[in-house]
């Protein structure tokens, strides 16, 4: 994902020299391109991102667009006020990237780990959330971002990540999610490096004569009420996948609309609960501790199918 920002980010500012890079000390082998590419529109600040974010209204405000790159703790987080004050409170059009979704970094421990940022960011008046599902997602996403008239937040991986698109022709829009496999009975929407895991859960349950539906929700502020009503007509039990704490993350936008919009559909949450990881270790190794492996997510679903609450053979 990371790649993919950065090469997309070099496509286009080639095409627009408003377009500049700032990080927090933050990137290395990643952004140097850039920095080489346009020296006059790349910015080291240091490990200071409370200034960071301070440069980057300033040059929004100069009519530039703006880049910022950091670790997700470091640019949501550390500086939760600028981003508040300086950028959604002035609705200016500064796109915040993160880098290490989730449990990416699970060897560095919790204080690395980004399990809170969606709801963080989703709480913020004039900010959009958008995470992409892989790298193709994370190319129309950087371009499409271009377009917003405030603040975005950009939740990616770091790399490796499998490509669950068939190609890179899909129809993507912020604020429209995408319907990666049709299905009935059962839906599972998910969300940034969860994306994968669903596909996966999927195939498994495809084995047992289930027909789920798989659907990458890569904006999650503002989220696809229109999809998700369609969804639920046809799958009365929807499963949201995350890589994120469950309270205030996707589960919990879509139990908003479901509840907001009397959809008719028994949700199911999976994701990180409501603790930091007791001990570091790799990606996959927390996965299994928080119960996100594709094995475990299609057994739970599983279990609830049988349950026959609702009927998800076709």
């Amino acid at each position: 994902m990371r790649q993919a920002f950065i090469n997309t980010l070099m496509e286009l500012a080639e095409e627009d020299d408003s377009i500049y890079l700032l990080t927090g000390d933050a990137g290395f082998t990643i952004l140097e391109r850039f920095r080489d590419r346009f020296p006059g529109r790349y910015y080291n600040v240091g490990i200071a991102e409370a200034a960071m974010i301070g440069l980057a209204a300033g040059l929004a405000m100069s009519g530039k667009t703006v880049f910022v790159y950091s670790i997700v703790p470091f640019v949501t987080m550390r500086c939760f006020e600028q981003v508040r004050v300086d950028l959604c409170y002035q609705k200016l059009p500064v796109k915040l990237v993160g880098v290490g979704q989730g449990v990416t970094y699970g060897t560095a421990g919790a204080t690395h780990h980004a399990i809170e940022d969606i709801a963080v960011m989703r709480a913020l008046p004039n900010m959009t959330v958008i995470c992409p599902g892989g790298p193709i997602e994370t190319k129309k996403a950087v371009a499409a971002s271009l377009d917003l008239t405030g603040p975005c937040y950009i939740r990616l991986g770091k790399s490796g990540e499998p490509t669950v698109h068939k190609s890179e022709d899909i129809s993507f829009a912020i604020g429209r999610g995408i319907r990666v496999r049709e299905g009935v009975g059962v839906a599972l929407v998910a969300t940034s490096n969860m994306v994968p895991t669903a596909v996966a859960a999927a195939d498994l349950l495809e084995k047992e004569g289930w027909k789920p539906e798989v659907i990458s929700m890569h904006t999650v502020k503002p989220i696809d009420r229109e999809l998700l009503a369609a969804t639920a007509g046809r799958c009365p039990l929807i499963a949201t996948l995350e890589e994120h704490n469950l309270i205030g993350g996707l589960g919990s936008a879509v139990a908003e609309v479901i509840l907001a919009d009397d959809l008719h559909a028994r949700l199911i949450t999976f994701g990180i609960p409501d603790q930091y990881a007791p001990v570091a270790g790799s990606q996959e190794y927390l996965r299994d501790l928080f119960g996100l492996l594709p094995e475990q997510v299609a057994e739970v679903i599983r279990d609830k199918l049988k349950e026959k609450i609702v009927s998800g053979k076709p």
